[in-house]
């Protein structure tokens, strides 16, 4: 698993916008900024849904008030799931990134097997990034909502 003060795995992640499927580069998406990076077991799941990532929502303005440049909250859904999902959570101050294959989150070290429920998805987790190296890393414990907070986020900013 990544720990802290490692640098962020390159690798590519996807993001639909205006209709358009973007490819970012890891290494360019979290080069000279500060990322607040939080990744979801599933899109429209009801931890997910009801408090995750509605919580970023909420604090997203208060985070950029720390200095953070980006939101994303990442899952291993295609572009297509987050984006729909990200626009019934009025979610447009949060990037919402795909890892459709697993890959990145595989790199990570932070998938974990749903079996039937949906196969290889990613443990929930927050973390802070600064210009490629994380530097808060809050990995929850199996189906638990603690360490991944916003709010947690905010107060280790």
């Amino acid at each position: 698993m990544i720990a802290l003060n490692e640098t962020m795995p390159v690798g590519e992640l996807q993001q639909l916008t205006n209709g358009e499927l973007i490819t970012h580069n890891t290494q360019e998406l979290f080069a000279n900024k500060k990322v607040v990076l939080f990744a979801v077991p599933g899109a429209f799941t009801p931890t997910c849904s009801a408090a995750h990532l509605p919580g970023y929502v909420v604090s997203a303005d208060e985070l950029k008030a720390k200095g953070v440049d980006a939101i994303i909250c990442l899952s291993v859904n295609d572009a297509f799931v987050m984006n729909a999902w990200g626009e019934s959570q009025n979610a447009e101050n949060i990037m919402m990134l795909a890892d459709g294959d697993g890959s990145y989150t595989e790199s990570l070290g932070l998938t974990m097997d749903t079996a039937a429920f949906g196969g290889v998805r990613s443990q929930r987790y927050a973390m802070i990034i600064d210009n490629g190296k994380v530097t808060s890393l809050n990995v929850e414990q199996a189906k638990s909502f603690e360490v991944s907070k916003a709010e947690v986020i905010l107060e280790q900013l």
